[in-house]
């Protein structure tokens, strides 16, 4: 299986014609050791097949970024249970102190009052009338310190109450999201575990055909988008745009794992939001709340930095660096590297740093060795790797 997925097979725009767009001739004769049967798959087959592989790992990618979204609201609600645990116990180490002061009160109350006379009416028979005025005060001065005692006590049982309630309503909403990771998890495994049982069922031939239709639609996207001027913009980015460009080059070779952000691997949103968080600008962690949250920018303005988003539902990104090219985790058998900006069905563009200006001045990274060679959606081994 490993031989036939090292034939790594790009993930192209998806175009709504693909099944019918013209296809290079076909081959002559079948890959060493296939049967002849499965040697010329026609245009038709090809272009389903690429309309399957490409339906498959968009719904592997919106499993992900689901899976994504949860984590980053499992850590939220983590770090919010732990914040009320350590509320708790320091309630309850006041409390513990209030009903200590309640007790000595108690005791000393008893004791008083074990005499042959209580202390109020002592006061009233002393023959001293400056004896019996300090006593009075005192009297009351002990009756408030009792009552504040008290009243410190049946608040903070109450306040102690509440928390335990808030932190067991945390607990209890951060066990239904890690219920909801799991299952997340799980559809991301099955989506690709339907791309790995597609991908070993074809031929080497029919990955080539894919492989070859693929390439021929991303390079009629990328020429019609330049030719059409849209990418007009600015090609200069903002000091934090080119820092987070800095930052993405330097991840180029590294493999996509979903749900990764570094610093050995990656996701889609992982990279672009990492690439922007070391720029100095937090942004959310997945592409739809990028899509969702960041200024819009439209393509004629795009300038180096901005994020791109493909597809309907915002499930991949990458980061515009210019030039028509993107740096981008792809998928699953990919690794980050440089792709032409068409590599998927553009929905738009956002812009992390809308309030800062483009610099006056720009040196890009140089461009790694071999950055657009390989796969630019990275159809290889679409195992999902255990994940807790």
């Amino acid at each position: 299986m490993s031989g036939r997925f090292a034939r790594s097979v790009c993930t192209a725009a998806l175009m709504a014609g693909a099944a019918s767009l013209a296809l290079p001739a076909p081959l002559s004769a079948a890959a060493p050791g296939e049967p002849p049967e499965r040697s010329r798959p026609s245009r038709q087959s090809v272009g389903s097949l690429l309309s399957r592989l490409q339906s498959l790992y968009r719904k592997a990618e919106e499993a992900t970024e689901a899976y994504n979204a949860t984590e980053e609201k499992l850590k939220v609600q983590q770090k919010r249970v732990d914040e009320l645990n350590d509320e708790l116990a320091t309630a309850r180490v006041a409390l513990t102190g209030s009903r200590d002061a309640a007790g000595r009160l108690a005791r000393e109350q008893y004791q008083g009052m074990s005499g042959t006379l209580a202390p109020y009416v002592s006061v009233f028979l002393s023959s001293d009338p400056q004896q019996a005025l300090d006593s009075g005060h005192r009297i009351q001065r002990a009756a408030g310190q009792r009552a504040a005692t008290v009243g410190r006590l049946a608040k903070g049982e109450k306040y102690a109450s509440d928390v335990a309630a808030r932190a067991r309503a945390a607990l209890n909403e951060q066990q239904v999201l890690a219920a909801r990771q799991k299952r997340q998890r799980d559809a991301v495994r099955k989506r690709l575990g339907e791309v790995e049982k597609m991908l070993a069922s074809l031929t080497g031939t029919q990955l080539a055909e894919v492989q070859r239709l693929e390439q021929k639609n991303i390079g009629e996207a990328q020429r019609t988008l330049l030719s059409s001027g849209r990418l007009s913009g600015s090609s200069r980015p903002s000091a934090a745009g080119g820092r987070a460009i800095a930052y993405a080059f330097r991840q180029f070779g590294k493999p996509y794992v979903w749900g990764a952000e570094g610093p050995d691997s990656f996701d889609c949103s992982g990279l672009t939001s990492q690439a922007w968080a070391h720029a100095g600008d937090a942004i959310p962690r997945t592409s739809q709340e990028q899509w969702r949250t960041l200024p819009r920018v439209p393509l004629d303005e795009l300038r180096p930095g901005d994020l791109v988003i493909y597809f309907e539902g915002a499930t991949h990104v990458a980061l515009y660096i210019g030039h028509g090219l993107v740096m981008q985790a792809p998928r699953p058998g990919g690794t980050v590297k440089v792709s032409p900006i068409t590599a998927n069905p553009l929905l738009g563009a956002v812009r992390p740093d809308a309030d800062e200006a483009p610099l006056r001045k720009y040196v890009p990274p140089p461009m790694p060795e071999g950055a657009l060679s390989g796969s630019d959606t990275g159809y290889g081994s679409a195992q999902a790797p255990s994940r807790a």
